[in-house]
């Protein structure tokens, strides 16, 4: 799978930021010419901060939609949807930081259960449990930004989909890896 340069990642963002500006006022968002990857299927994920603190995080993990539609989806959920936050408002449109994250397909961790802490490239691998007909995903960025162990990741990713913290340990849990690439604004 092509990377995305860092002139595609821009403008990944700035389509995600038009987007929330546009579904926030109540008005269509700017068409703009995109390059011939935006037309491929990718995972993507479209965070929003204020302050520092997650204000909004929506997306989708596997390449199921072109980027070209999958961004101003995921960056309408996080903005509006994200059912942890209120929606994202006007007046708070100038303090809010966007983020885009561009994945690559999920594959198992194909490890027995006590070697998955090590398995686990902090800060390069994001992370997706599933068992008992729940899911949980967690990106790559967020075991950097709490200075995570691989455990201590496992089980935060359990947790994020309402499954037993120490569930990573049973072989009836699956756990993915994928990783992302990951664009944003610039602090203001």
């Amino acid at each position: 799978m092509e990377v995305l340069t860092v002139d595609e990642g821009m403008t990944a963002v700035k389509m995600a930021r038009n987007t929330i500006e546009a579904v926030v006022r109540g008005i269509p968002a700017p068409s703009t010419s995109l390059p011939p990857v935006f037309s491929e299927k990718r995972g993507v994920f479209v965070t929003i901060t204020r302050s520092g603190e997650l204000r909004g995080c929506i997306g989708y993990p596997y390449p199921v939609l072109p980027l070209m539609e999958a961004i101003p989806s995921a960056a309408t959920g996080a903005a509006l949807e994200d059912s942890r936050f209120s929606p994202v408002t006007i007046a708070e449109l100038h303090q809010i930081r966007v983020e885009v994250t561009v994945l690559t397909p999920p594959e198992p961790l194909d490890v027995g259960p006590e070697q998955r802490p090590d398995a686990i490239k902090i800060g390069k691998h994001g992370l997706i449990a599933r068992g008992s007909g729940r899911s949980g995903l967690l990106l790559p960025q967020v075991a950097t930004e709490y200075s995570w162990t691989g455990e201590e990741f496992l089980t935060h990713t359990c947790m994020k989909a309402g499954l037993p913290a120490n569930c990573w340990k049973r072989l009836n849990t699956e756990i993915l890896t994928f990783e992302g690439q990951i664009f944003h604004e610039q602090v203001m």
